[in-house]
């Protein structure tokens, strides 16, 4: 079959994609709020293959962390409704019972967050807290667990391990904790990683030394991975595809080479622009006008027209859908319009 895949991907003859491990069609996500529904995921669609890292980038406010925590169920139920279907591993996340769900969050999906110092608990150590989560999952002894736990963190590298067992978040480094925190999410082994810019807090020596330890453990377990960050130059670095967001919204998705060399939508063409690399010197940087729109009182039509330069008057007539288009597949009714779509066989 020669043609593009529902989320974007091109497929050609001779490509035998993997087995699919996650399937996300049509999410939704609305918080309640004094001003209304916040609409902060919009339909979004994708897939994920066994052994793959897709890379979601995009401005804060964009939907990426929210996804995530839609896939892990760990958004407030009170105030939130979700919509939509998340298949994981054959099984459908919303409908999991409550024993279930404890079973598919460190055993299925592990969540790798944003700043360890606050998602490791400070009057508990390292060791006993990978233990614990271990001891969640089999049933084997506490002496067992603290073994495990202290695979967990050889694994990740972590100098001293034996000793740094008994040791407390804050008397580690940014690096280390983080390094912690990766060894506890990898430690029951799970088939798919969410990592919610997990270097952010830290220097850029360590963050990517961090990096290029997640990628080589995700690539020897054969671990699925979503990855979110702000940083173009980590999403070139560690992932496979890329999935632009913009307004709760995928709006241009295929291979990091794809969109990071040719991207097609305006929002992806300026987020390249304002990103410093090392040929600009002496060059001026480009800055992305405006401001994402307001999420609660999302405007008609495209949300990103206000802040595009090619936007045209149709612009405000629909929103554009997510069609393929030049080897990946962009959501734009201006790129759409210049050069014809592929066609998608049946």
């Amino acid at each position: 079959m020669n043609g593009t895949a529902m989320n974007g991907t091109a497929v050609g003859d001779d490509v035998k994609r993997p087995a699919m491990l996650a399937s996300v069609r049509e999410l939704s996500v609305r918080f309640a709020s004094p001003q209304g529904a916040v609409h902060a995921v919009n339909g979004v669609s994708f897939d994920l293959a066994a052994g793959e890292v897709l890379g979601l980038i995009g401005e804060s406010g964009s939907g990426k962390s929210v996804t995530l925590r839609a896939l892990m169920r760990l958004l407030p139920e009170s105030r939130t409704r979700i919509d939509g279907s998340i298949i994981v591993g054959g099984r459908n996340v919303m409908s999991l019972s409550r024993g279930l769900l404890n079973e598919y969050r460190g055993g299925t999906t592990a969540m790798i967050f944003q700043d360890p110092s606050l998602a490791l608990d400070p009057v508990y150590t390292i060791g006993q807290q990978i233990a614990e989560a271990i001891r969640q999952h089999l049933d084997v002894s506490r002496s067992e667990a603290r073994a495990r736990a202290l695979e967990a963190l050889e694994m990740v590298r972590i100098p001293s391990a034996r000793e740094r067992l008994d040791s407390y978040p804050h008397e580690m480094s940014g690096g280390m904790r983080q390094r912690a925190m990766i060894a506890l999410a990898l430690a029951m082994k799970p088939r798919l990683i969410l990592a919610d810019e997990p270097t952010t807090a830290l220097d850029a020596t360590v963050q990517i030394q961090v990096l290029l330890l997640l990628r080589e453990l995700q690539q020897q377990m054969g671990t699925s991975a979503i990855f979110v960050t702000h940083d173009l130059g980590v999403a070139a670095e560690i992932c496979d595809r890329i999935a632009v967001m913009y307004a709760g919204r995928i709006v241009e998705t295929g291979t990091a080479t794809e969109v990071l060399r040719s991207p097609r939508h305006p929002y992806t063409q300026a987020l390249m622009a304002s990103t410093i690399h090392g040929s600009m010197r002496g060059q001026r940087i480009e800055g992305l006008a405006g401001s994402p729109p307001d999420l609660a009182r999302l405007p008609a039509g495209c949300a990103f027209r206000a802040r595009c330069t090619r936007a045209q008057a149709g612009c405000a007539d629909a929103v554009p859908e997510l069609l393929p288009h030049a080897g990946h597949a962009v959501a734009c009714h201006v790129a759409q319009a210049t050069q014809p779509l592929r066609a998608v066989p049946a």
